[in-house]
């Protein structure tokens, strides 16, 4: 059986010639050797150049269609030709991988315009630019995973022209903290957040100011330090690419609760009399409710329970939480009487 030169480039048979280029886009990015260095990678990377090289020419793709790779290498079905007649057409992959790359992006290196040092994801890269952020409100946006990296979206727009492609540089990140509260985090909310910036006017030299609402969809269980891109939402100028703007989520401090991962700590005081005796401390959870956790043993100075699934949701698998770490603070009296210390010596193991 042949290579299946659609399932390569990750499209369905018969896509449009935007979508395969969309598809050799994508899949080029992800195992081009200088970025992917896993075992396989290179040939991996030539096997998207050949089926690129084929789906984006009306010819091949006519006779792959048809008679599938073997007919397309000898000719046909069984040799028999392709569409101008017996033994007119056979093909073989001659191109060279990373030419073909070259020519697709106008750049043999893509990744040095787009992802130089510059442009990471550091605090204090804001550079120059200046960004004012507004307040919280309520919509929905969606977020694009790169497992290299590569800034969100920003390699797979078809606004890139040819002009852009290999000559302009592109602009450092801005980077602003996002503060959100564990009760945001358990329950998921959105937030819209208005950036003012300069916009290129319709005869691409001069500049206007703009504002712009932005909305982040912040899913159950994120983590602190999960970053959200807008790419090339920054100031645009005639001469770079505009920066992306990267929004990383930070908690805000909570009055009760104190994160750890998926888990919340509960810091519960106890008098040591119910430390020794034991007592029922009403436990507050995340949601507003209250779970009485009784206490028979003896609680030593910061002990912990444990109240499973009522901590935050987890990232990937939000229908699960994490747990309720009660962490127990025994506070001794200042003084005590003589006679209470007679009737402590007298009933106190030694």
């Amino acid at each position: 059986m042949g290579k299946d030169y659609y399932k390569v480039l990750g499209v369905a048979k018969g896509a449009s010639d935007d979508e395969i280029k969309k598809g050799y886009r994508k899949m080029a990015l992800k195992y081009h050797p200088d970025k992917n260095k896993s075992p396989g990678a290179e040939e991996k990377f030539k096997e998207i150049a050949e089926a690129y090289d084929v789906l984006s020419d009306k010819k091949k793709k006519e006779i792959y269609d048809k008679y599938g790779e073997e007919g397309l290498r000898n000719g046909g079905p069984s040799g028999g030709g392709g569409p101008a007649g017996p033994g007119t057409y056979s093909y073989s992959f001659q191109g060279n991988p990373r030419e073909t790359f070259r020519m697709f992006f106008g750049t043999d290196n893509p990744f040095d315009n787009f992802f130089h040092p510059g442009a990471g994801f550091g605090p204090g890269m804001g550079g120059s630019r200046q960004y004012q952020f507004g307040h919280p409100g309520q919509e929905d946006m969606d977020i694009d995973e790169d497992p290299f990296g590569f800034g969100g979206h920003g390699m797979h727009g078809h606004h890139m022209g040819p002009n852009v492609r290999g000559r302009k540089r592109q602009d450092p990140a801005v980077v602003k903290d996002l503060h959100v509260t564990l009760e945001d985090i358990h329950r998921g909310t959105t937030k819209k957040l208005k950036i003012t910036r300069r916009v290129l006017n319709p005869d691409g030299k001069t500049t206007r100011i703009e504002d712009k609402i932005l909305t982040i969809d912040v899913k159950p269980g994120w983590k602190a330090g999960t970053k959200i891109t807008f790419p090339k939402e920054g100031d645009q100028s005639p001469n770079s690419v505009p920066a992306d703007v990267v929004f990383v989520i930070k908690d805000k401090p909570h009055p009760q609760f104190a994160r750890d991962g998926s888990d919340i700590t509960y810091k519960a005081k106890i008098p040591l009399r119910d430390s020794l005796c034991g007592t029922t401390v009403q436990v507050p959870t995340i949601d507003g409710r209250k779970i009485p956790l009784r206490l028979t043993d003896v609680v030593k100075p910061n002990s912990v329970k444990r109240i499973q699934g009522e901590g935050l949701p987890l990232p990937k698998q939000p229908n699960k939480r994490g747990d309720l770490i009660v962490q127990f603070d025994v506070t001794f009296p200042n003084h005590i009487s003589s006679t209470a210390k007679e009737i402590l010596s007298d009933c106190l193991p030694r």
